[in-house]
């Protein structure tokens, strides 16, 4: 049997300090395998390597993964500080097109964590480079220990950590069955204001936007804050997600 195609977007990484490579996180890829039913295809994040026409005459979706770099602030209107680094400058001009292709085509697209902000700003939304500034917001970053080392437990990192509370009749909540979920927290930037085609369906106790859907989209077009590639295979909600995605992937490729 055939399996649908999805595209996964590599992230620009520097080896031993020398090598410029393009990765994708194993969990990403193991995610669209085995909850999606689909065969995962990374190309890369940089518009001098990808066409976008080829790319999407080849797959049948789009994984935009999260990423340690931010989308650069001149694409919402904000000044660069070294302080909100990396960024990965290819990966920006190469996702926001993309973004806007794939909705236009009806080609199904899943944004995670930075996917979610690159929709956004796609359709004109701005970001914060660090969301826990503002106030009332909680500290969205990953658990670190007393001396600012990244919590070595892998199962704490990604624990869940707080609510979201999901739009009535919005697409999470057909999705999901429950207006209320909770989910994992590993990101410093965040959505400020939400683009125009950009529809809130969800929000964390604290204000903070998490799930989000384009207005009007002909296929699957939605964008989560939280890591739901971390544990699909065993968390309900992730799992109902992929497996969303996946189906909407199927039907494109009857198409």
């Amino acid at each position: 049997m055939t399996k649908p195609v999805v595209g996964v977007i590599g992230n620009a990484q520097v080896l031993n300090d020398r090598h410029n490579v393009q990765a994708v996180g194993r969990r990403n890829l193991q995610a669209i395998a085995e909850v999606a039913g689909a065969l995962p295809l990374m190309f890369a994040g940089t518009p001098d390597i990808t066409d976008v026409d080829a790319l999407l005459g080849a797959v049948d979706g789009i994984l935009l993964t999260g990423a340690r770099a931010n989308v650069h602030p001149t694409h919402f209107g904000v000044d660069p500080h070294p302080s909100h680094e990396p960024y990965d400058q290819d990966r920006d001009a190469m996702a926001l097109g993309l973004i806007r292709a794939c909705v236009e085509r009806g080609v199904p697209i899943f944004g995670i964590c930075r996917g979610l902000q690159e929709m956004n700003v796609a359709f004109g939304g701005t970001l914060h480079p660090e969301i826990r500034e503002l106030p009332g917001r909680m500290n969205h970053r990953m658990p670190r220990l007393e001396n600012g080392e990244i919590h070595p437990d892998i199962e704490v990192v990604f624990a869940d950590r707080h609510e979201v509370r999901l739009a009535k009749g919005g697409a999470f909540a057909g999705l999901l069955g429950c207006d209320c979920i909770r989910v994992n927290s590993l990101h410093g930037q965040g959505i400020l204001e939400p683009g125009e085609r950009v529809v809130v369906e969800g929000i964390a106790e604290d204000g903070t936007i998490e799930a989000i859907a384009i207005a009007d989209a002909p296929s699957f077009a939605l964008g989560v804050q939280w890591h739901a590639e971390y544990d699909p295979q065993r968390n309900p909600i992730n799992r109902a997600l992929f497996e969303a995605f996946g189906a909407a992937l199927r039907q494109r490729s009857k198409s």
